[in-house]
């Protein structure tokens, strides 16, 4: 059965056979290992394989494991930040990959000014329309971009998708593209420099690479398959689901 470091291994030449397809640097692409639902020992075992990044979406898991983990490890925020959340969350994690409103943004921005912080984030954009994801949609974000860069406190690292589930990676294919558009738009109508685009998971990051990621948010094809199990923070043990 491989291990962490074997499927870590094989991540990496993905990786690197994608960005050479789109005549890139596999150094330009960060992996983020979605570390939430599994205990602290399987981040100390990506850590020990050279893993740095790690991405968490449930505020009261990531508040229990983050002290007990090395401190060289990164953390981003990669879900749904809820307005009563803000508050803990902005000292605990270096970027906010789904910031996904202008209200939420808001919210941040009014925070951070009253703990004296600068969080940097990725504006989630809802490119395939789905009515049961958050995010901006395209027209609405470049409607809304001026109010969001008038908010001092936040700084705007890029965007950040989630495409529709689907059979065939190449399915993904259109709305990396489009990802990519935006974020070209934005930058040559706002003078905008985007470092950032958060898109492609574990079944389709190769495709997204060759459509220009930055970040790639890998959970199941790095700590493998569920084992039905979840890390609850209340006790420390892996429980059933």
């Amino acid at each position: 059965m491989p291990t962490l470091t074997d499927r870590f291994t094989k991540i990496l030449t993905t990786i690197a056979d994608a960005a050479k397809r789109s005549g890139r640097h596999p150094d330009s692409i960060g992996l983020v290992a979605v570390s939430k639902t599994h205990p602290p020992e399987a981040v100390q075992e990506a850590l020990a394989a050279g893993i740095t990044l790690f991405g968490e979406n449930r505020l009261q898991e990531a508040k229990a494991k983050i002290p007990l983990v090395p401190g060289r490890a990164r953390w981003h925020f990669i879900g749904h930040l809820q307005k009563n959340k803000i508050r803990q969350a902005l000292p605990l994690f270096e970027l906010f990959h789904g910031v996904d409103s202008l209200e939420t943004a808001r919210d941040i921005d009014r925070i951070a000014l009253e703990l004296g912080l600068f969080p940097k984030i990725l504006l989630e954009v809802n490119v395939a329309g789905e009515s049961t994801k958050f995010g901006f949609r395209p027209a609405k974000l470049v409607e809304q971009i001026e109010d969001l860069l008038s908010l001092e406190r936040l700084q705007i690292e890029g965007l950040m998708t989630i495409p529709p589930p689907a059979p065939n990676p190449e399915h993904s294919r259109k709305y990396f593209t489009a990802l990519r558009e935006l974020k070209d738009r934005l930058e040559s109508q706002e003078r905008l420099p985007l470092t950032h685009l958060s898109m492609g998971m574990s079944e389709d990051y190769a495709v997204a690479v060759e459509e220009g990621a930055t970040l790639v948010r890998i959970g199941s094809a790095l700590f493998g398959a569920r084992s039905g199990k979840t890390w609850r923070p209340s006790t420390g043990e892996l429980l059933d689901d």
